[in-house]
């Protein structure tokens, strides 16, 4: 938990995107992604953060139908033009993918490093119910250092799970970063609640990028947005458009915010409840990827 500026490392420019993707068409996705990237990496952005399943949508009917059989090797050839746009635009991008899990399959985020290298393979932990008859939970989570900075990886329903920020937040990281799936309603709503909260309650940055348009049933509702350590939004994408919002993560901003506001002082140090409850419980910090 830093408190103090770190006068070795310079503000992170950072992304979040937002698009729409045809469910199971990952060259499609591949494609959009690598767009973005490059969006991205004209602007100086360093790190780009992607909807839940970005690469191959999230539209419940193809997912049911075609896992575990159509999940994505996250080394193989089909991510070429992702990793290609990485490597030029020297951006890390962590894609939303199915990836094989035992005899199953795991919601994951894929860190793809700005070597063009998959630097890290990150599962959700918290499943929800319509989920648990296709994907099984991780029981490990990630996070991805880059030019210094301490970013813990979170997906989705995750993020419903307060212990699961906070845990990532004592145990060092500098962001939270979560690709997500709202629709239009009540889940739109609770999104709205979910990541400035994450923000403010723990004192740290938090990035949350969505899907736009219909899939299937579901009608996506946008929102992406990079909110500060006090919890207001530095940049948002609306609910209309593909394209990304762009934020700089700064240091001094985040050491004189956690000398504002003190929570993670006063919380003490975190319990072994929110570091292991197999695989639906806190953040647990073994599986790390350092990413330069």
């Amino acid at each position: 938990m830093n408190t103090k500026a770190n006068p070795n490392r310079t503000p992170l420019r950072v992304a979040v995107a937002q698009m729409q993707a045809r469910p199971g068409d990952v060259a499609h996705n591949v494609a959009v992604s690598a767009s973005l990237v490059r969006a991205a990496g004209e602007q100086g952005v360093r790190v780009l953060q992607f909807p839940e399943l970005s690469l191959t949508g999230y539209e419940p009917g193809w997912l049911k139908a075609s896992l575990p059989a159509q999940a994505v090797d996250p080394y193989g050839r089909e991510l070429d033009v992702l990793r290609d746009a990485c490597r030029t635009w020297q951006v890390t991008a962590i894609a939303g993918a199915p990836t094989a899990f035992g005899q199953r399959a795991a919601i994951s985020a894929l860190v793809i490093d700005d070597q063009g290298r998959t630097a890290a393979v990150c599962h959700k932990q918290h499943l929800e119910v319509q989920e648990r008859d296709v994907f099984v939970p991780g029981t490990e989570s990630c996070t991805v250092s880059v030019d210094g900075w301490q970013l813990a990886v979170g997906i989705c329903y995750d993020a419903s799970f307060p212990e699961h920020a906070r845990a990532a937040a004592l145990a060092g990281a500098d962001a939270y970063l979560c690709g997500g799936g709202f629709v239009h309603g009540d889940s739109d709503y609770r999104r709205s609640v979910y990541f400035p909260a994450r923000a403010l309650e723990n004192t740290f940055y938090v990035l949350f990028a969505n899907f736009l348009g219909q899939q299937g049933s579901w009608n996506f509702s946008g929102g992406s947005a990079i909110y500060g350590p006090n919890g207001r939004p530095l940049a948002e994408a609306g609910n209309q458009e593909t394209g990304i919002a762009i934020a700089d993560l700064d240091d001094e901003v985040l050491a004189v915010t956690r000398k504002q506001l003190t929570m993670l002082q006063d919380v003490g140090e975190p319990s072994t409840a929110h570091l292991s409850v197999s695989g639906q419980g806190g953040y647990v910090p073994r599986s790390t990827a350092c990413v330069v």
